[in-house]
C-alpha cells in the first residue's frame, strides 16, 4: 500500500516535512490500511490545488477499485464529483 501510494521514499519524514498531497495520500493510507467496507471522506481534497486534488482523487479511486471498499465523500467541487458513480445533492436541508 504505501509503495502504491508513492510514499515509500518518505517513511522517515516527520509530517510537517511533507507537502500537502503527500499528506492527503498518507491519510488515504491510513484509512484504507484496515480495510473497511465503507470509507467516510469528507473533503478528502479540500485545502489542495486541482492537480494535487486530481491526483488524490485518482488515487483513491484506483486502491478502491480493487477492493470491497465502497466511498462515501462529501464535496463542494462538481469537478470532483463528476468524477464519481454516483451524486448526490443535498440543497437547502434537501436531498
Amino acid at each position: 500500500l504505501i509503495e502504491r501510494l508513492g510514499l515509500g521514499d518518505l517513511l522517515t519524514r516527520y509530517p510537517e516535512q511533507l507537502s500537502g498531497g503527500q499528506q492527503q495520500r498518507v491519510a488515504v493510507g491510513r484509512a484504507l490500511a484496515s480495510r473497511p467496507r465503507l470509507l467516510l471522506a469528507d473533503e478528502p481534497t479540500g485545502n489542495l490545488d486541482e492537480a494535487t486534488s486530481d491526483e488524490v482523487l485518482q488515487l483513491m479511486l484506483d486502491l478502491l477499485r480493487d477492493s470491497p471498499t465502497s466511498l462515501l465523500m462529501v464535496t463542494h467541487s462538481p469537478r470532483l464529483a463528476a468524477r464519481l458513480d454516483r451524486q448526490v445533492v443535498l440543497h437547502r436541508g434537501q436531498v
